[in-house]
C-alpha cells in the first residue's frame, strides 16, 4: 500500500530535521573548535609575553639587578614612573669629587677597593653614607652568576635576597662603559629596568663581563685593587646552588666589614 501524502510529508519533515540537526552539530563543533583554538592562541600569547617579561625581570633583578622587578617596593614603582630619586638619597657632594680607598671584607677575604667619587658622585655618595652608617656589615652576597662572558657576585641587599630595598632609590646611571664591557675587578651598582632604581646593592665582576648597554648600562663606582683571586678561590670556585650558572653561592658569603677613607 502506497504511503499517504501526510505520511510522506511527515517522513520528509523528519529527514529535514535530521539533516538540520546534523548541520547544527557540525557547525557547533566548528564553533567550539574555533573558540578553543582562540583561547589556546590567547593563552600562548600570554605565556610568551609572560616568559619575555619574566626573562627581563629575572635578568635585571637577579643578575646585576636592583630592588625593582618582581618584588618592587612602592618606592621603586614611584621612582620608575617619575624618573626621579625617591627617599632620603645622599647628596652627591658627599663623594667630595675624589677617590676613596678602603677594604671590603667578604667572610675572611679582604678586598682592597678604590671608589671613583669624581665620575660617579651620586653612587659613591650612597656607598660612603652606607659605610659611615655601618649599613653593610652583616649583609649578604645573595647571588653569584658564572657563565661565558658573565661573572658577577651581587651583594648588599637590605632583605638578604635582593627582593627590595625600600628606604631610598636613585639615578640616573653614571660612568657606564659605552661598549658594555666591565673588566674583571669592576664594582658597579645593581639596578632594575629603570635608571632610577639603584639603592644599596652592588656587584663585583670577578671576570670580564659584557652587559647590555640599553637603559644606560650600569654605574661603575670603582675597582677591586687586591684580593680578587682570593674571592674567586674562596667563593666563586665553590659553585652555585643546584649546579646552576645563576643563583645563591654554595659558599654562604657575608659582608663582615667595609671601610673607606
Amino acid at each position: 500500500m502506497a504511503p499517504s501524502r501526510n505520511e510522506r510529508d511527515a517522513r520528509e519533515a523528519r529527514d529535514r530535521l535530521r539533516s538540520y540537526s546534523a548541520r547544527q552539530q557540525v557547525h557547533e563543533g566548528q564553533r567550539t573548535r574555533r573558540w578553543r583554538d582562540n583561547i589556546l592562541a590567547i593563552v600562548g600569547v600570554v605565556v610568551v609575553a609572560g616568559l619575555a617579561a619574566g626573562t627581563q625581570i629575572f635578568y635585571f633583578t637577579a643578575g646585576p639587578g636592583g630592588s625593582g622587578g618582581a618584588s618592587a617596593s612602592p618606592s621603586a614603582s614611584a621612582s620608575d614612573q617619575a624618573g626621579q630619586n625617591v627617599g632620603d638619597v645622599p647628596d652627591p657632594s658627599l663623594a667630595e669629587d675624589r677617590d676613596w680607598t678602603g677594604t671590603l671584607t667578604l667572610n675572611e677575604i679582604a678586598l682592597g677597593v678604590t671608589l671613583d667619587g669624581k665620575n660617579a658622585p651620586q653612587a659613591v655618595s650612597s656607598i660612603v653614607q652606607d659605610v659611615q652608617s655601618n649599613y653593610y656589615p652583616g649583609k649578604t652576597c645573595h647571588r653569584l652568576v658564572n657563565s661565558d662572558g658573565f661573572g658577577v657576585l651581587q651583594c648588599g641587599s637590605l632583605t638578604g635576597d635582593g627582593s627590595g630595598d625600600p628606604d631610598f632609590q636613585y639615578g640616573p646611571v653614571e660612568n657606564a662603559p659605552e661598549d658594555g664591557v666591565y673588566p674583571a675587578g669592576t664594582i658597579a651598582m645593581a639596578r632594575s629596568t629603570s635608571e632610577y632604581s639603584m639603592d644599596h646593592q652592588f656587584f663585583i665582576c670577578f671576570k670580564d663581563t659584557t652587559l647590555p648597554t640599553d637603559g644606560g648600562g650600569y654605574t661603575v663606582v670603582g675597582t677591586v685593587t687586591s684580593g680578587l683571586d682570593q674571592l674567586i678561590s674562596g667563593v666563586v670556585d665553590g659553585g652555585i646552588a643546584d649546579g646552576a650558572t645563576d643563583g645563591a653561592p654554595n659558599v654562604a658569603t657575608t659582608i663582615t666589614a667595609f671601610s673607606l677613607k
